[in-house]
């Protein structure tokens, strides 16, 4: 953690010295404001995280409930999750508190006597290794506690506002504010009172029933697939013996989705409720809490669940439903004004909770449009930055619909239904990747380049997450992962990848590293302004092909050892080699001559580039970012 630039810290250095409208906050909802957020939940959250890195960004948080959120619906985190929790700072700490799934259980129809069930497989969570994160199980309140925190401490100390609820919109393009929200207090002293804010951005974070997506006349289309769940997390005695492992358990009785809670003695079941008729009016979501418990019972014979408590339930149906857009711009009206209102989670994509992708996929809708509003109102980059939010988004929620229909469809069929008795399990094996939240892939818009030269780094996928591998730091000789260092701090990375030649050889690195340091063109002089040090819009970092020990740092280019803070301190801690036993040239496939990988703030890979590709680089950049005055 890099700590000092600014001067000697002892505290805790987490909480980050207030600086623009962090200083001396107020309380009360301002009556103008850049971005408002409405809704706490998983998008909002991480969005407030995301730009309190941005201080000069006026940016408040509302929520209707008087307070945290206490009992979270959701609890599965995926591995990419976890990822996106290592660069707010907090993954270490939740990762002890949550608990940890390594394989998943399979139960079915003993076929010697099929009244009973019988375990038929228990495969690897992670079959693939496709990452060195764990999948975890913790209460969506402590993930919506922790990146509260995380925009609590951040510069722009962003704290919400409780007991505020959103009551409609109207937008004035031509305003300074465009955006005039009015919002109600429906708690505390103020409760009854009624007022009018206003806004240049406003997201809506507000669940399926969001106000925001009506006010700007967007619709959850789709169809629910008239199946019902009940669902409860309960502190109970049993006989089944996988009650601390993740089961997917299908019997003559119906099916039922077992999660181990954190804590060591929560565990919540999805109870296969059956066929919801048409004519139904709701009335399976009445269904009594011993109701459930009966039909779980029943599901596993010869095994029972004797329930003490019921920390929460409900019953919930089986629906896909995506809206056309995330923002309030229609496509023929796309390109020719900004979009000022965004929508985000279950505001615009709703789906059954069997994948666990409702608040991993919610959390990277907030990610990607958090940066990309600190970037565009600090005015570091364009406006059109923000058509790519509802073009990005919009298809990853779609591909997870598509991914949840199936997946919880078979869930719900009966094992002498499907094509063989392990075509369940099968398909959790070779679907891994895309629950764990992997298979994102962007396509080649203003911020993601084409894939010309992929083959020169094809461990990186352009549009795909930058996926971490160990490298040597060769300043303290400390072996690390390279993917861990770069923080939620709305900067790009640039990752050189050196060729043979040695650091302080006259090279195609250092041919680069020159044009990176002083060329007009470079994107760390053509976007440089006064009061930025070296590394305030770039975190710009080279891997070595030699070992640590047959390397002098000081020989490295000037540009890989920053000068950083007001203090121009030399920073020596982004020049790497490879190590012996896992060479990340070989884990990633990088070409030996050498390249360039380009990652987004939210770390995701830009661009793969040749080491000599400099005009590529700079046109690149000189579409997204704005210059120097």
């Amino acid at each position: 953690m890099q700590f000092h630039q600014y001067g000697y810290v002892s505290e805790d250095p987490r909480i980050a010295t207030p600086r623009g409208y962090g200083i001396d906050r107020p309380e009360d909802l301002p009556d103008e404001m850049d971005v408002l957020i409405v809704g706490t939940g998983p998008a909002g959250v991480i969005a407030a995280a995301q730009l309190t890195q941005y201080p000069d960004v006026n940016t408040r948080i509302i929520e209707r409930r008087p307070g945290r959120l206490e009992i979270g619906q959701a609890d599965g985190i995926q591995a990419r999750s976890v990822e996106t929790f290592q660069s707010f700072g907090f993954a270490e700490r939740i990762t002890q508190e949550a608990f940890h799934l390594t394989e998943m259980c399979f139960w079915n129809p003993d076929p010697e006597n099929p009244e009973n069930i019988v375990r038929t497989g228990r495969p690897s969570d992670d079959p693939h290794g496709v990452s060195e994160f764990p999948h975890l199980i913790v209460n969506q309140a402590r993930v919506l506690d922790y990146f509260l925190e995380a925009a609590a401490d951040g510069p722009a100390k962003i704290k919400p506002n409780y007991g505020v609820e959103f009551g409609g919109l109207e937008i004035d393009q031509d305003a300074e504010y465009p955006v005039s929200v009015t919002v109600r207090y429906v708690a505390g002293e103020r409760q009854g009172e009624e007022r009018t804010i206003r806004a240049k951005y406003v997201f809506g974070c507000d669940g399926a029933g969001s106000g925001v997506r009506k006010a700007i006349g967007r619709k959850l289309e789709g169809k629910g697939a008239n199946h019902a769940w009940g669902v409860m997390d309960v502190l109970a005695n049993t006989d089944f013996p996988d009650i601390r492992t993740k089961c997917a358990i299908n019997s003559r009785n119906g099916s039922i989705l077992l999660i181990p809670r954190e804590g060591g003695l929560l565990f919540r079941m999805y109870v296969d409720l059956g066929e919801v008729p048409l004519d139904d009016n709701r009335k399976v979501r009445q269904t009594p809490v011993e109701e459930i418990i009966k039909r779980a019972n029943q599901i596993i014979h010869p095994y029972s669940v004797d329930v003490k408590s019921v920390a929460w339930s409900s019953v919930y149906e089986v629906g896909h439903r995506l809206t056309d857009h995330f923002d309030d711009v229609d496509t023929e009206d796309r390109g020719t004004r900004v979009p000022r209102v965004f929508i985000a989670g279950d505001a615009c994509h709703t789906h059954s909770a069997k994948a666990g992708q409702g608040m991993n996929v919610s959390m990277q809708d907030g990610w990607n449009l958090g940066w990309k509003l600190g970037a565009v109102l600090s005015g570091r980059a364009n406006e059109s930055l923000l058509d790519t939010y509802s073009e990005e988004r919009q298809v990853i929620a779609k591909n997870l619909i598509d991914f949840d229909r199936e997946w919880s469809t078979l869930m719900a069929t009966p094992q002498d239904k499907l094509p063989d008795p392990k075509y369940l399990e099968d398909f959790y094996v070779k679907t891994a990747e895309f629950p764990a939240g992997f298979m994102t892939e962007y396509q080649p818009s203003l911020i993601t380049a084409g894939t010309e030269h992929q083959d020169l780094a094809a461990g990186f996928p352009v549009g795909k997450r930058f996926k971490s591998a160990r490298v040597m730091r060769v300043c303290d000789a400390y072996a690390l992962h390279q993917g861990h260092q770069a923080t939620a701090d709305g900067r790009w990375r640039i990752h050189v990848y050196a060729d043979r030649a040695a650091a302080g050889e006259e090279s195609a690195t250092s041919r680069f590293a020159e044009w990176l340091q002083n060329d007009p063109k470079s994107p760390l002089v053509a976007y440089r302004r006064d009061g930025d040090d070296d590394a305030t819009l770039f975190d710009v970092d080279v891997t070595y092909q030699q070992q640590y020990t047959d390397m002098d740092v000081t020989q490295v280019p000037r540009v890989f050892r920053p000068q950083i803070g007001p203090l121009e301190l030399n920073y020596w801690e982004r020049v790497y080699a490879t190590l012996p036993d896992e060479d990340i040239y070989d884990e990633r496939q990088i070409s030996r001559d050498g390249a360039i990988v380009v990652v987004r703030p939210d770390h995701y890979v830009a661009a793969v580039l040749p080491l000599d590709a400099t005009d590529e680089l700079s046109s690149f950049f000189e579409g997204v970012l704005t210059r120097n005055a």
